[in-house]
């Protein structure tokens, strides 16, 4: 009779979650019984209504890269060259440290010109020749704001909503509504490519990928260029696949009981992920295995593309994650964070990024794959249009600028060859069509059959949700 009053109140409220082991074990034996409608696995709402998107390939631009000199055309500036920015445009704005004790605030024009591109004559910086080659597939947006004015603060509310370390991720959101399509892959995948010009490559901390408060399966796993993309992938010498399988066996056996003893949903989640690493042994080599595409692929990604780590080669892999039916597929590349020297800095960036972006867009069109992927090309913010330090005609720096940036979509229920909002003269501030950060991320999930208000999570006695509450679907840039 005194057994009830013995458990401890995490005992208590664990026993009361019994179902969920069933449930568990249920899932692994027979993975049909917890698929949503849109026939995903373990997804824990499913779309809200039709989706236009089924899966996200979002090529995260770590550092800012400038709108002024890629997407945003100024022309009229070149005749403010080293004038003052008037204070009625600055109005009394936030600056970071490094920018805070100038005395002076010169106006630095694009040293690039721009010209229009397709059917749609967007204007494009003469640094985006490919980008301009898929012009009429995207929409350019070009009044983004935010609140965050450093990196981390700022990438982190990107990725999650938030500017405080702690909640899930974009792409854990995705997994936790909407489950996944492939049982022998993440839902989740995350890729890192190395910079080739001298920019400053902001760090990038593992919570930008993290589940946060929700069960772990839902983060993101990173895969690396290499023998093993996944760390531990293979087996080590004298254990063969047999032994491996059954290792396992015994090990989700004791799993299963030490479930059935507490309830925890993390040993459910254990369970899972060691039956999925088994099961990516043998589905990741063959994914990350190049050799059977052709040269035409090369040609099209880029000289880069062979090489493996690379900007352009995360995009091949992006493409054939995207065949596989990944859910959220997020490519970092770093570097875009130019203070001083932006002229000679930028173009190493550029060279990077510009042609496996829209290789991409068009690798994903040519095979059918377009419609149903949402591409999403962005990073933190933006910069400003006076110089940090000394201007010159040929050398100058931009600081970090969250009033006003562009980011770029495509596919996936986007509107194309549209540019949606517009900046001041200046490029400093929105006066048309605001698109917050929360907006855009309630749109994604707009394109994938989710409403931003009913996918939420309660954690420590509320309901959270990716766009806090805030966020309203941006109606004009979709098709």
């Amino acid at each position: 009779m005194e057994h009830p009053l013995l458990q401890t109140r995490r005992q208590f409220l664990g026993r009361g979650t019994a179902g969920l082991g069933v449930a568990a074990l249920a899932s692994l034996l027979r993975p049909g019984l917890l698929r949503a409608a849109d026939g995903a696995v373990g997804a824990a709402h499913g779309p809200h209504f039709a989706p236009t998107a089924r899966r996200v390939i979002y090529l995260t631009q770590a550092g800012a890269p400038s709108q002024l000199d890629l997407f945003d055309p100024k022309p009229g500036l070149r005749e403010r060259f080293r004038q003052e920015l008037p204070d009625s445009v600055r109005g009394g704005q936030r600056l970071t440290g490094m920018t805070s004790g100038q005395k002076s605030f010169p106006i630095a024009p694009s040293p690039f010109s721009f010209r229009s591109h397709g059917r749609s004559g967007l204007g494009l910086s003469e640094l985006l020749p490919h980008i301009g080659s898929v012009a009429d597939e995207i929409c350019l947006v070009r009044s983004m704001h935010t609140e965050a004015i450093n990196h981390d603060p700022a990438m982190t509310l990107l990725q999650t909503g938030s500017q405080n370390a702690g909640r899930p991720s974009m792409g854990s959101w995705l997994s936790y509504g909407l489950g996944s399509e492939n049982a022998d892959l993440p839902t989740f995948v995350v890729m890192i490519s190395r910079p080739s010009g001298p920019g400053n490559a902001q760090p990038l901390h593992e919570r930008m990928w993290g589940a946060g408060f929700l069960p772990s399966q839902h983060q993101g796993v990173r895969f690396s260029p290499g023998r093993d993309p996944v760390l531990y992938l293979s087996n080590p010498p004298g254990m063969t696949s047999e032994r491996r399988r059954g290792m396992l066996d015994d090990l989700a056996e004791l799993n299963r009981q030490k479930l059935a003893d507490y309830q925890d949903p993390e040993t459910q989640t254990r369970i899972a992920q060691y039956e999925l690493a088994f099961r990516m042994q043998t589905s990741v080599p063959g994914l990350t295995d190049f050799s059977g595409e052709p040269g035409s692929t090369f040609e099209l990604y880029g000289p880069e593309s062979r090489k493996p780590g690379t900007f352009a080669a995360n995009c091949i892999l992006a493409r054939r994650l995207a065949e596989r039916d990944v859910r959220f597929i997020q490519l970092y590349h770093r570097g875009w964070d130019q203070h001083t020297d932006l002229p000679a800095h930028i173009r190493p960036q550029v060279h990077d990024t510009d042609q496996p972006s829209a290789a991409l867009v068009k690798d994903l069109r040519q095979r059918g794959l377009l419609d149903d992927t949402l591409v999403v090309w962005g990073g933190e913010f933006g910069r400003t249009v006076f110089s940090q330090g000394e201007l010159t005609e040929t050398n100058f720096g931009r600081d970090h600028h969250p009033r006003c940036y562009s980011v770029w979509l495509a596919g996936g229920g986007i509107r194309p060859g549209t540019v949606y909002g517009e900046t001041d003269d200046f490029s400093y501030n929105v006066v048309r069509d605001p698109v917050h950060l929360h907006d855009l991320n309630a749109t994604i999930l707009h394109c994938l059959g989710l409403d931003h208000e009913r996918l939420t999570f309660r954690h420590l006695g509320r309901d959270y949700r990716l766009t806090d509450i805030q966020g309203n679907v941006v109606r004009g840039i979709l098709g």
